[in-house]
């Protein structure tokens, strides 16, 4: 049996990871929050098999939902036993850019470091991505923690990941994003006679790619992304979804084709950011594989 590993990798809800890669690579997340009917609820309390109820909520209601970061507290409370145990922390989160949840995270580690619980061995990263991108920065540095890394070459490798990660997504309409606040560049695209299918990335800021007249075009366009990642080199693919396995489960059988070998992983994204996308999106992206151990 490898001895114990000296890292910990800590992710929060967004990243969208399958249970049985939490478990698998013993990640540690927080959650965020979501607010929908004057009701709020830990993200990571909605299992998969509520989220159709809570997105069926979504589509009636006039408010729409709105979404919080995790508090201060709710990071300590994971970070505290970890660095007990002496470990290094390696934290990886949604984008710095819509979310104050990165934010939220460097103050723990601060209010750690100010209180001589060993805040110092915490590094703090912005995944400058969401979902499956997030999820892929976060199982590269874990793999490297199971190589025996310290929190530094942890991060060093979730840095590269990084680098090299692009991520694609289609959805069905921008209104959520005009609601919630979140539409950053894409807002050009607002009032548009046409009746489109936004393909958009995420990095700093949700940024617009292309916009294409019809889901099946929009579905073309994401077996063409995930062509040009194989030819990149990026066989380390995923694919994420809301309320749309069957599409998925398409995407997957193109992929398939494309990479020869399985996803790292497919999974559905939950409320916090389906809150501001709504229900219908389709994405893919990866990188290399070797980064991911």
């Amino acid at each position: 049996m490898p001895p114990p590993a000296k890292t910990a990798v800590v992710t929060d809800t967004t990243a969208y990871l399958p249970e049985d890669l939490i478990a698998e690579h013993g990640i540690e997340r927080v959650s965020l929050y979501v607010s929908l009917d004057g009701e709020q609820r830990p993200e990571i309390e909605i299992a998969g098999d509520d989220y159709t109820e809570f997105f069926e909520r979504l589509r009636h209601s006039s408010e729409g939902a709105t979404t919080s970061q995790p508090s201060v507290g709710d990071f300590t409370a994971v970070y505290e036993p970890l660095l007990a145990d002496g470990k290094d922390v390696v934290s990886i989160h949604l984008s710095a850019g819509i979310s104050g949840t990165f934010k939220s995270a460097s103050q723990a580690k601060e209010r750690l470091v100010d209180e001589g619980k060993g805040g110092e061995r915490i590094q703090v990263y912005d995944s400058r991505s969401g979902c499956g991108g997030q999820a892929l920065v976060v199982l590269a540095a874990a793999a490297a923690a199971e190589r025996g890394a310290d929190g530094a070459e942890a991060l060093a490798a979730a840095e590269r990941c990084r680098d090299v990660l692009e991520m694609w997504f289609a959805i069905d309409t921008l209104e959520y994003l005009r609601k919630g606040g979140r539409i950053g560049a894409a807002q050009a695209w607002l009032g548009s006679a046409l009746q489109i299918k936004p393909i958009l990335t995420l990095g700093e800021e949700i940024t617009p790619v292309e916009r294409v007249r019809t889901r099946r075009r929009a579905f073309e366009r994401m077996v063409d992304y995930a062509r040009q990642r194989r030819d990149a080199g990026a066989d380390g693919w995923v694919v994420q979804h809301i309320q749309d396995p069957e599409t998925a489960e398409r995407l997957v059988e193109q992929g398939r084709e494309l990479f020869g070998n399985d996803p790292i992983f497919v999974s559905e994204v939950g409320p916090v950011i389906g809150a501001h996308v709504g229900p219908g999106l389709i994405g893919t992206g990866g990188v290399p594989r070797e980064l991911l151990g």
